[in-house]
């Protein structure tokens, strides 16, 4: 029998989810929320929209388990901020990974990962909380992605790489192995990545120009794509 859940977001991400689990899963999604101030509708994709300070008391955590489904705004910090909102809330948080993945049985996946159609997940690989891998990523063996990261299409990641929380890879984007990537990282669309990355780092296109951190450019170029 499914198992009832409760989708965080009202957005496309979130519409999505609500797609994937209900003809993907042994889940069965049966309310949105989202916090007070941004409920608009009373119903969602067919199914209830509650504001989160209802959520507990009509949808008790002991009966229902829930998932975060928001993009990557503000470098994935808002995603990470409701997460633990969720999780003090006392909610149990569901992955999802696609039966139409390449995966192997020592797949280590944490809580709220979303992981879609035509990866291929080598061995040994560690993925780990609210981690987002959108359609058609190769990860190689050996790799560890941490909380929070957000992986777009089709981006190839070698193997024995590190990479930290809270990072972004655009699409096409391509990792040589044996490369660390710091946390807060934005790797834009068809960049190529040969060398370590400290954490805050930008690199643009085809031609991997890196900036630091601290960079007028690199802040710049974060605050307009991430709104932060």
């Amino acid at each position: 029998m499914p198992h009832p859940l409760i989708i965080f977001g009202t957005a496309e991400i979130a519409s999505l989810a609500h797609f994937y689990f209900t003809h993907d899963s042994d889940y069965d999604v049966v309310a949105f929320t989202v916090d007070d101030d941004y409920v608009t509708e009373d119903i969602y994709e067919g199914v209830p929209v509650i504001p989160f300070s209802e959520v507990v008391e009509k949808y008790p955590p002991h009966a229902y388990d829930m998932h975060v489904a928001l993009s990557y705004m503000k470098l994935n910090q808002l995603r990470e901020e409701k997460y633990h909102q969720a999780k003090k809330a006392g909610y149990k948080l569901v992955s999802y990974v696609s039966s139409k993945a390449t995966t192997w049985p020592d797949l280590s996946v944490g809580e709220n990962v979303f992981i879609l159609e035509d990866q291929t997940i080598q061995p040994t690989v560690k993925i780990g909380n609210n981690v987002v891998l959108w359609s058609g990523n190769h990860i190689g063996h050996e790799t560890e992605i941490r909380d929070h990261t957000y992986l777009s299409s089709h981006v190839v990641v070698s193997g024995h790489c590190t990479i930290g929380e809270r990072c972004f890879f655009g699409v096409n984007a391509t990792l040589k192995d044996f490369l660390t990537i710091g946390d807060d990282v934005f790797v834009a669309m068809d960049a190529s990545v040969t060398k370590n990355l400290p954490s805050g780092s930008v690199v643009l296109g085809a031609g991997s120009t890196i900036l630091e951190a601290e960079d007028r450019k690199a802040k710049a170029i974060k605050k307009s794509y991430f709104k932060l």
